[in-house]
């Protein structure tokens, strides 16, 4: 009884914490600034959460735990992660309410489903792979935000709201365009080594649905690299091959995941 109080502590506490932290810096008043300092806590906050989460650290289960939604939650960590350092050099308006929802909803969703024990991997190279496939989608996610911002500017372009079309001041649609697909490109190389590792070190390698639709998801990012560098592909053209992209991505783990997870409640195949 005492050991499953514990660990009821150390997997909530620190999540229902962040959630409160992002709940602030999600609040519409600007609070003389002092919403970053909410965001920071929350992101920090989440941070201790993930790491009890998928280590189970000071809830006496030994082995890593992983699944959609602790998926999910690092991903969103990473995003947040990436506004943090970027607000600081450019202006993101209207994202950090949007983000600190998603990080909140990202935590709870963790804290519902922190998915199933892993106790070990099957390859030494598994846990680099993990890694490099979660960094993949949070570049993408980042990529995503961007091109949400570049589409919210060019409709208010179109509208006539010259004043308003650019996403702040300081930040013209060019180069938020090309910070879109900055954040593309790093998400294509480093996918394209996730499935690589996969590829060499999986044992043994399946053409699963996971497999599938990441190597779609590649496929897709390819393609508008190349559209990009051939035709110029630019604006909602660029964007919807963007979001296509991603919500192969998105389905690939996190979203077959769920299937297993919540609707079929049974864990997936090794």
């Amino acid at each position: 009884m005492n050991s499953a109080i514990t660990t009821s502590y150390a997997l909530g506490l620190p999540g229902l914490l962040a959630i409160a932290g992002y709940g602030v810096a999600a609040l519409p008043a600007e609070l003389d600034g002092r919403w970053r300092v909410a965001l920071l806590v929350g992101w920090l906050l989440h941070a201790v959460a993930i790491a009890v989460d998928i280590s189970g650290f000071g809830t006496g289960t030994a082995g890593a735990r992983f699944g959609f939604a602790p998926a999910l939650s690092v991903t969103m960590w990473l995003v947040i992660a990436v506004y943090g350092v970027e607000s600081r050099f450019v202006p993101l308006p209207n994202a950090r309410r949007v983000l600190a929802c998603l990080g909140a909803l990202a935590v709870a969703l963790a804290l519902a489903y922190p998915g199933d024990l892993m106790p070990q991997a099957s390859s030494r190279w598994a846990p680099l792979h993990w890694m490099l496939g979660i960094a993949s989608y949070a570049l993408f996610g980042a990529a995503v935000l961007h091109g949400v911002l570049l589409n919210r500017a060019e409709r208010l372009m179109r509208a006539g709201r010259a004043a308003a079309a650019g996403p702040g001041p300081g930040l013209p649609l060019l180069r938020l365009e090309r910070l879109t697909f900055w954040f593309v490109g790093a998400g294509f190389v480093v996918l394209s080594a996730a499935i690589v590792l996969g590829a060499l070190f999986a044992s043994p390698w399946r053409w699963d649905h996971k497999t599938v639709l990441s190597v779609l998801g590649w496929a897709v990012f390819a393609s508008l690299l190349a559209g990009r560098q051939l035709f110029g592909w630019r604006g909602h053209r660029a964007t919807r091959w963007l979001y296509a992209g991603a919500a192969l991505l998105l389905l690939a783990y996190a979203g077959s995941r769920f299937v297993f997870e919540v609707l079929l409640q049974r864990a997936p195949g090794a």
